[in-house]
Parts: structure tokens; sequence; C-alpha cells
């Protein structure tokens, strides 16, 4: 019997030039820490997926961090590792530090960018696919035509056991958010077309700080919340608050019932505090001046 394909996966670390407290108050390099220090005990996991907002600062120092904090973690558990680009990030020091996002179990590079940073390998009989979403001093995403034409070329062919897309923005957003709606993938029905029919199990993403779950069409999409901060939706309406608190998740593919996600909290003494909080006039000025 072939074990289930298990993957840890993260997203928004916003690792900064300084290794300090950033303007949101929060130690992202202490924070990824600590996450990674309550995951100490995970095993059996396969792949490690890292989706976007590696770098708050888009420096190459902050991806060698990134680099050797989760590829030392990946490495003690023999996993590889796939990042993507997401709107905080830099295409050319990610490219730089992390080649195409796709690095081997030992810690090397593998695979070379196909278009922009987006890349493809394959584990276990599984591919994994990772999109460039990222829209230089955008908040939303966008995939071009030209990576679109490559994504449909790649799943033209089926992989053993199915493909993992992983990508920054989200194509699904949630009402209860009133910024959500101009922060996720511009176009989504594109997506949905280009995995229409093929061996895509699910879509895993990042960017909104909540955990979330939706369908693109009848594909799965889970979208992770942050290791350097969540947005809280109990703000009132028309408001945005987010608190400090680190999460990840671990997805589960190929058993029955799959996929299955799992959320870890990490045992922050200051978790949910506030971090930042919009009122009511600056959510809307932000919503207008973004969308």
């Amino acid at each position: 019997m072939v074990r289930e394909m298990r993957i840890l996966h993260l997203s928004d670390t916003h690792l900064d030039r300084a290794d300090a407290p950033d303007a949101r108050r929060v130690d992202a390099t202490a924070s990824l820490r600590l996450m990674l220090d309550e995951l100490r005990h995970l095993r059996d996991v396969d792949a490690v997926v890292v989706t976007g907002d590696l770098a708050d600062d888009g420096s190459a120092e902050a991806y060698t961090a990134l680099r050797e904090l989760v590829g030392g973690f990946a490495r003690a558990l023999d996993a590889p590792v796939f990042c993507t680009t997401g709107n905080h990030d830099e295409r050319t020091a990610f490219t730089k530090v992390l080649g195409s996002g796709h690095l081997a179990a030992d810690g090397t590079l593998r695979a070379e960018p196909a278009v922009d940073c987006a890349a493809v390998s394959t584990v276990g009989g599984w591919r994994f696919v990772t999109l460039d979403s990222l829209v230089p001093g955008e908040v939303y995403g966008r995939l071009g035509a030209a990576q679109l034409d490559w994504l449909r070329g790649v799943l033209s062919t089926p992989a053993e056991r199915g493909t993992v897309l992983a990508l920054h923005h989200p194509p699904i957003a949630l009402d209860l958010s009133a910024t959500q709606p101009v922060f996720g993938l511009r176009d989504p029905g594109e997506l949905a077309a280009a995995i229409r029919g093929s061996d895509v199990r699910v879509v895993l993403a990042g960017h909104y700080h909540l955990q979330l779950f939706g369908m693109l069409e009848s594909v799965p999409v889970w979208v992770t919340p942050g290791v350097v901060s969540r947005v809280d939706l109990t703000a009132a309406p028309g408001t945005e608050r987010a608190v400090r608190g680190a999460s990840a998740s671990l997805v589960v593919l190929g058993e029955p019932g799959s996929p299955m996600f799992h959320t870890f909290h990490a045992r922050d003494p200051q978790a949910h505090e506030t971090v930042y909080e919009l009122d009511e006039r600056r959510t809307r000025e932000f919503v207008e001046r973004r969308g």
C-alpha cells in the first residue's frame, strides 16, 4: 500500500533584513522559529510548501534566513521544500537565493524556473506545481497568459498520483472580510479553466492570514493562516484587525476522504494581542485605493 502524501503548509513568514520587530510589532523571524519549534515532533512529512510573502522587504538576506530555517527543518524530515512568490517578494532576490523555489530534501536547489518563478517537481508520484502570482507593487495577484499556457502544457500529461498546485493569492474570497475582495487572485476563472479536467487534487494558497476552505469548480482550495500574524474576523463589520499567533497546516492526500486539513497554532504567550487595527474609514480608504 502506497502511503498518503503529507504536506506541511506554511505561508506569509514576512522575514525582514534586520531580524527585528517590523512595523506591525511582530518579530517575524522569532515567530517562524516558534512555529517550527512547535512542530519539532511532527513526523512522516513528505514535502514542505511555503506559499509566498517569504520576505517582508524582498531582501536576499531574508530569503537566506528562510532557506536556513525552513530548509534546516525540512532536512531533518528528509523532505523537499517548494516556495512560491507573494506580493511582498522580489523575483530577482528570490531566484538568487532560492532558484525556482524548489529545494531538494538535502537543501540543494532543484528545478529551473519555467515562467517567471513557476516550476514543477515530483515527489513520490505526486506532482508539485508552484505558480508565480506576483504583480509588483500590488496586493492582488495575477497569472499571465504565458504562465497559464505553460500550466496547461504541464497538466496535459497526468502525474502518477495527482498534482498539488500552490500559489500565493487565493482564487477564492470571503465576504466576511472587508479587504479580501481586492487582495485575491484576479480572473480566477482563467485558472479554473486551465485546471479543468486535469489531475489537480488540491490548490494551496496563503496571503489572507487566516484559514479558509473553498472550491475552484470541483477542486478543493485550502488557504493556510500566516506565520507572522492572523486576521481576526471577529472585528466589527467594515473594519480589519490582525493579531499575533503563528499558524501552519498539515495537508493529507491519497486516503479515502482526502484531502484532509489540520491547522497548528503556536503556543505564543502574546497570542491574540492586536498587531494592527483599521477602523471603518481607514479600511474603506484602503479598499478604494487598492481596488
